[in-house]
């Protein structure tokens, strides 16, 4: 248990020469900041995530809560990052507003050819949230692996719902049905995440290609969510580095809950979390090989 959640690695880490590697980033990006507090804000933290991303120069980009507004001098992810990897196409599984031309979802980029594509589905009794999981067949050196960008199902507590503020202003009837409202929403969401993970789980465990799972699992190390992928697959978090690993910096303190997997028949080196907080999550880097 407290390996799961502290890791101690003390293996060099050397990738072999001659090595077909494959470096995947995973960011919850949450939307690159377009509901900031002002247009220059959201400007400001979509270029400081895409100069991120273009420093860190991954083979592979899962983006989590993407966001992307077609048009010329509009809120234009896309282009941007079409430029960053020097790329042409991508998968994405977005819900499309047809009025402003927004797209909120997931996205995957490769600077390497998808040679197939596909969506495991939008999970059950969630029609109007952009929870899905996607995957992409990616080629390189004749070699193919399959790539799967997953979002499982968030909590969605509100702010009076664990706020110190609420506890210390509010009489004790609102106190209680707040915590029974937040308890209620926790429930479900480990509920709905447990049917997602194991729907994922059972796809990936058919993929004819090895294969590397990435995003916001929005669990624990010490969850279902979790157990189901690290009885089966290696996390690379835990394979090649050492600490908590935290990737969540929102409001509440929630730790490790961005992860990293792939098949026992790849290996992984390198694992990066980056320290700077645009998003409430941070961006995980690692090499697949």
């Amino acid at each position: 248990f407290h390996l799961k959640v502290f890791s101690i690695d003390l293996s060099a880490n050397e990738i072999p020469k001659n090595a077909n590697t494959l470096k995947v980033m995973s960011y919850n990006v949450r939307l690159f900041g377009y509901f900031d507090d002002s247009k220059v804000g959201a400007n400001r933290t979509k270029s400081q995530i895409l100069k991120m991303i273009k420093q860190e120069q991954p083979d592979v980009l899962c983006i989590q809560e993407y966001f992307h507004q077609d048009g010329e001098g509009k809120f234009n992810t896309k282009d941007s990052i079409y430029e960053i990897m020097g790329i042409q196409s991508h998968h994405e599984k977005s819900i499309h507003h047809s009025k402003k031309n927004k797209h909120f979802g997931m996205a995957l980029f490769s600077k390497y050819p998808i040679i197939n594509k596909g969506i495991v589905h939008r999970y059950e009794g969630h029609k109007k949230n952009s929870n899905f999981c996607i995957y992409a067949d990616i080629v390189k050196n004749g070699d193919t692996i399959r790539v799967y960008n997953v979002h499982f199902q968030s909590i969605k507590l509100k702010t009076d719902e664990y706020s110190r503020q609420t506890a210390l202003n509010t009489d004790s009837k609102t106190k209680h049905s707040k915590f029974r409202s937040g308890l209620s929403k926790l429930h479900n969401a480990f509920k709905i995440r447990s049917k997602q993970s194991n729907t994922v789980s059972s796809h990936l465990n058919d993929s004819p290609y090895k294969s590397v799972i990435c995003g916001d699992f929005n669990d624990t190390p010490m969850s279902y969510t979790y157990e189901v992928f690290d009885d089966a697959l290696v996390d690379a978090f835990r394979n090649t580095s050492s600490g908590f690993g935290s990737t969540y910096n929102g409001f509440l303190p929630a730790g490790r809950i961005d992860y990293i997997f792939h098949t026992k028949s790849l290996n992984s080196a390198q694992f990066k979390i980056q320290h700077e907080k645009l998003s409430d999550h941070q961006a995980i880097s690692c090499i697949i090989y």
